[in-house]
């Protein structure tokens, strides 16, 4: 597969879905807090000399508006890269890894990236943060969930009521969390109620709004929508299965290893998870939207 070009903002229609492509440097740097901070990228010689690094990421943090806090700051740190952040769901992303069509993936499927690293895909893995999941409905709540904290006795009450229920089927992390939750469930769901949107966290969030239905989705993009989510609230929450964990994986067969190797120090630095990650949406939630990882 051949690397995607140079873009301001782009969609391409591949595979299952959209890839949503967000590139900065083109039109210049951005201001913002850096963090620690590098030289000239291997291979590059002389002032203003930039090289692709290609990061492979999910919709939640897209959506979430993370990255729009996150690039500008690593760009004023690194200058020397042009940063491309392809946004799907985790298993497109690490499939990206698989080909070398990313340098550096920042994924929530721990299962699938400890797959990864075995196969030998990865190079250093490494936490950065985390959230939650959580069950969000209509707030009429018809299928009566509110306030459970076993997610699987939710997710039978959903199936048991046929309430609508909209499901990702894209592979993503959050696709995949929802299907071991029914698995803990013991059920496995089929019918009209169960929809598929073959969408990112934030359509699919949007169709649930629209058609009155439940789905499972992170915290971080939901609360970043939930204007635009009328009727929709979370239900169901702060069970240890729904916590949601990030992180950070260099590619082995990575074309930019020295940018992929300074964007994992870069998102693992203190200064950077307590700094920007851990102060994420405080000022407008009045919560951080990510946890930053110990360390």
């Amino acid at each position: 597969m051949r690397r995607l070009g140079v873009l301001s903002c782009l969609l391409v229609s591949v595979g299952l879905g959209p890839w949503l492509v967000f590139a900065t440097g083109c039109n210049g740097r951005m201001d913002s807090a850096g963090g620690p901070g590098g030289g000239t990228a291997a291979g590059e010689s002389g002032a203003g000399k930039t090289s692709d690094l290609v990061v492979a990421s999910t919709t939640s943090t897209q959506d979430s508006g993370l990255f729009d806090v996150l690039i500008p700051a690593f760009n004023r740190a690194f200058p020397q890269y042009l940063v491309k952040v392809v946004a799907v769901g985790s298993g497109e992303a690490l499939k990206l890894g698989e080909t070398g069509d990313a340098d550096v993936l920042l994924v929530h499927s721990p299962q699938a990236e400890e797959v990864f690293m075995a196969n030998g895909f990865g190079a250093d893995r490494q936490p950065v943060m985390y959230n939650d999941f959580v069950i969000v409905g209509p707030e009429s709540d018809s299928a009566g969930i509110r306030g459970l904290t076993d997610p699987g006795a939710a997710l039978a009450r959903i199936a048991g009521q046929r309430a609508l229920f909209f499901t990702r089927n894209d592979a993503s992390g959050t696709y995949s969390k929802e299907q071991a939750l029914w698995r803990q469930a013991g059920l496995t769901p089929t019918g009209d109620w169960y929809r598929s949107t073959g969408q990112g966290m934030g359509e699919t969030l949007t169709i649930a709004a629209q058609k009155g239905g439940y789905t499972l989705s992170d915290r971080a993009t939901f609360l970043a929508k939930r204007k635009a989510l009328s009727g929709l609230v979370i239900l169901v929450v702060g069970a240890e299965e729904l916590r949601n964990y990030y992180h950070v994986i260099t590619v082995n067969q990575a074309r930019n290893p020295q940018g992929a190797r300074d964007f994992l120090t870069w998102i693992t630095s203190p200064i950077v998870r307590h700094g920007l990650i851990g102060t994420f949406g405080v000022e407008k939630y009045g919560e951080p939207l990510f946890i930053p990882a110990a360390g």
